[in-house]
């Protein structure tokens, strides 16, 4: 295969997967359209039904009429016959024939429009059971698609929030430490202030033994006893 063959056969097969990506790109929506035009085409095929329905009626009709004509025509052979006047027996028996074989065609219409009209009535019917399943597949194509688009909005708005959520829990981190750190020093300050005052001194002395103590229970019920 030369070069130029073979770029050929390369573009075409480009074309052929841009034509396939588009396809599934809209598969729902050609769906949809699909649906549309099969209902058309059934509203069309009901209104040829009719047609032939009307017809048939037109045909058997007819036939009746014919069949009408010919046992009229049947009843006056027979009084012709009965007077014995052949010549007009014959003429009469000539119109049967020919009515006889206009009745027998429209019979054969008849028979003819009767299973076209059956033959259509069931397409339809089946065709009918079909667009209905379709349509109800096309709401639950539409259904799943909205939950998958709804999932994967949600999957990629987790994944560029990520980064955003590590962030925020430095930030909160940072802040954490920043305020334990401002407690340990206000503690400090607290810390240092009470060994500088006198408090503190106070303290130092009472533990020593010195200036006014404490009144504990065992002193207040040894001076009780004094009394």
């Amino acid at each position: 295969m030369s070069i130029f063959k073979k770029i050929i056969t390369a573009v075409r097969g480009g074309a052929n997967e841009a034509g396939e990506a588009i396809v599934d790109a809209n598969s729902t929506r050609i769906f949809e359209q699909e649906i549309r035009d099969s209902e058309k085409h059934i509203t069309i095929a009901k209104r040829d039904l009719t047609d032939v329905m009307a017809k048939q009626m037109q045909a058997a009709r007819e036939l009746a009429q014919l069949q009408t004509s010919i046992k009229e025509h049947e009843g006056y052979a027979m009084q012709a016959l009965e007077q014995n006047n052949e010549a007009l027996a014959i003429e009469v028996a000539e119109k049967i024939g020919e009515l006889e074989t206009n009745a027998a065609d429209q019979q054969q219409a008849n028979e003819s429009y009767l299973k076209s009209a059956d033959r259509l009535k069931e397409l339809i019917k089946k065709s009918e059971r079909q667009l209905t399943d379709y349509k109800r597949q096309l709401s639950m194509v539409k259904t799943t698609d909205s939950v998958q688009k709804a999932t994967s909005a949600i999957t990629d708005n987790f994944s560029a929030s990520n980064s955003k959520l590590l962030s925020a829990k430095d930030s909160l981190e940072r802040i954490k430490k920043k305020q334990a750190n401002f407690d340990d020093k206000l503690k400090a300050a607290e810390q240092l202030e009470s060994e500088n005052g006198d408090s503190s001194l106070k303290a130092k002395l009472q533990d020593a033994g010195i200036g006014a103590q404490q009144s504990s229970a065992q002193s207040i019920l040894d001076r009780l006893k004094a009394k």
